[in-house]
């Protein structure tokens, strides 16, 4: 499961793990501080921002390449751009800080902080883990000519399968990434999976925006989602050779958040040349 689904509300795990975390260490520093010392609360959240903040300014400066020609960029968070460990290293340091100030605080925010960073590292660690033993669902699909497909068939070698909708606002952002990793990846294959969505108004679509996608499969039932628990869109599924996820990304992709995600495959020449080759018989822009 990729997300946590509420009605029409879905959060990905990862960002729900994170927030529990926050919650966490605000009721260890308040129960500690009723035994004596002074309520970390606002404390705690200033701390979780500047982590947020940390972790962003380092993502930015390992990807510059990404946003050096695009500035604003550095700033849009909604391509999940974020590195953890100089955000914890942050989080650490100014508590610590904050610790040695008001010594009322020490106790209570110590014991939050490490709580709540605990917490989070080891159900990070487990989600991992519990997704890297999930496995490439075999799901009857439709192609650009109507013909049925299966999505085990493209085992064989590294795969992105994206799931997307045209009325879909950040899905319609990401798509000129996609098509330009696409062409840049010849060693992956990538494969646009629509939701529920007809192959005319799709084509129309990708027509009208220019985008020449070569693998673009259609889940009218949205079986695909439901199968890797996820029910947000956006999201992106990077999957190795033998059908092991890698790792998953959900809400928009940038550049920069998608050289990180393709990080996750081998070198090129572990690609399988037989999957390579296989593309849809008819370009997903052109009209089938």
């Amino acid at each position: 499961m990729l997300t946590f689904t509420l009605g029409t509300f879905a959060i990905a795990l990862n960002h729900l793990l994170l927030i529990s975390a926050l919650a966490l260490a605000t009721f260890v520093g308040w129960r500690v501080a009723k035994r004596g010392g002074e309520n970390p609360e606002s404390v705690l959240f200033s701390l979780f921002l500047l982590g947020l903040l940390t972790a962003r300014i380092g993502f930015v400066i390992a990807y510059w390449p990404h946003y050096r020609n695009d500035l604003w960029k550095t700033i849009d968070l909604r391509d999940g751009g974020f590195l953890a460990w100089p955000g914890v290293v942050g989080v650490l340091l100014i508590a610590l800080y904050r610790g040695w100030k008001r010594p009322g605080l020490r106790k209570p925010l110590g014991y939050g902080v490490v709580s709540g960073v605990l917490f989070w590292l080891l159900a990070s660690f487990s989600l991992t883990i519990y997704e890297q033993g999930t496995r490439l669902p075999d799901i009857a699909l439709r192609d650009a000519a109507g013909q049925t497909v299966n999505l085990g068939d493209y085992q064989g070698g590294p795969l992105v399968i994206n799931l997307w909708a045209t009325w879909c606002p950040p899905c319609r952002r990401e798509m000129p990434v996609l098509e330009n990793a696409q062409q840049q990846r010849p060693d992956l294959t990538f494969l646009f999976v629509n939701q529920a969505e007809s192959m005319q108004s799709v084509s129309t679509f990708l027509a009208t925006q220019g985008l020449n996608l070569d693998n673009v499969l259609f889940d009218g039932s949205g079986r695909l989602g439901q199968a890797v628990g996820s029910m947000a869109l956006p999201t992106t599924l990077f999957y190795s050779a033998d059908g092991r996820l890698l790792g998953s990304h959900l809400g928009e992709l940038s550049e920069a958040s998608l050289a990180r995600a393709l990080e996750n495959f081998d070198t090129p020449s572990t690609a399988n040349p037989a999957t390579l080759s296989r593309n849809l018989p008819c370009p997903a822009s052109a009209t089938c």
